[in-house]
């Protein structure tokens, strides 16, 4: 049985960041919110779950969670990590983050021991957003972002060098990877309509069976799974508004159907749409 784990986050000036000073819960059951988290360990022995893994995070240590991910802190000592919260949509109107996705959202642990310079690197921003945040300067929410940004790219960096071989075929073509750019922004402004892949690739100009064949190359997904991960990240965003029901969150996120929402939302993950608005937590 899903346990209901709602609360109430309330972004501060600067608006949409939500910066944690050495405080919070030392245990916290499973949720979720429309917000990535960033927690710095400020001593060993933190322990926290996401999704079906299990991450000790010691001092100096980050742990990511992106937007829509189930987490859970399962032990952590008092006043030992600090966090900051920021909206999805920050990562979600940058194309170049959204192509590199699907490798990014499967980073959690950033160890200081084996990445020490990315770690650094990733703590450094973290503490001078918390120092912006807590002085109420002019524009410090511009500024706060801005870090935020240097971060997200410096991850995207970090994760396609990681997969350095399995991208090897797409920097040899930067005509390619526009007719994706291109795509991938079609795709992300028309969503919730019922688009099909003839559709797109007759918007950026290539026939059906190329365009099927270069977004499998360059996005190593077919056109469907990219479509319905783009859609379930849209309910998931929805399913935080309890004046909709399941169905008007289907419908408004392009699903044709609440069997096809319900059983494509399952898969990705692991609970059903009703199951998982129980463990949300509104940032």
């Amino acid at each position: 049985m899903v346990q209901d784990s709602k609360e109430t986050l309330k972004f501060n000036a600067p608006s949409s960041i939500i910066v944690n000073n050495e405080e919070g819960p030392e245990t916290f059951p499973l949720h979720w919110h429309n917000a990535a988290e960033f927690t710095v360990a400020l001593k060993d022995g933190c322990k926290y779950k996401v999704a079906d893994t299990v991450y000790e995070i010691n001092r100096g240590d980050i742990l990511l969670v992106w937007p829509g991910q189930i987490h859970a802190t399962i032990k952590i000592p008092k006043k030992s990590v600090s966090f900051i919260q920021f909206q999805s949509m920050i990562i979600e109107c940058n194309l170049d983050l959204v192509s590199v996705s699907r490798f990014m959202y499967r980073l959690h642990k950033i160890s200081a021991k084996e990445t020490p310079e990315l770690a650094e690197y990733l703590h450094e921003r973290l503490d001078r957003i918390r120092e912006i945040h807590n002085s109420g300067v002019r524009f410090a929410e511009t500024q706060c972002k801005l870090l935020i940004s240097e971060m997200l790219l410096k991850l995207g960096q970090y994760v396609m060098a990681e997969n350095d071989e399995l991208l090897e075929a797409e920097s040899g073509s930067d005509a390619g990877w526009s007719y994706i750019h291109a795509a991938c922004n079609y795709i992300v402004e028309n969503v919730t309509n019922e688009i099909t892949q003839t559709e797109v690739a007759e918007y950026v100009g290539l026939s059906p069976y190329y365009f099927s064949k270069l977004f499998k190359q360059y996005m190593h997904m077919s056109f469907p799974v990219f479509i319905s991960g783009i859609r379930i990240r849209k309910a998931k965003s929805l399913l935080l508004d309890t004046s909709l029901s399941i169905t008007d969150c289907a419908f408004a996120s392009g699903f044709q159907s609440t069997t096809a929402f319900n059983r494509v939302f399952r898969n990705s993950t692991g609970y059903s749409p009703r199951e998982y608005r129980k463990l949300c937590i509104v940032v």
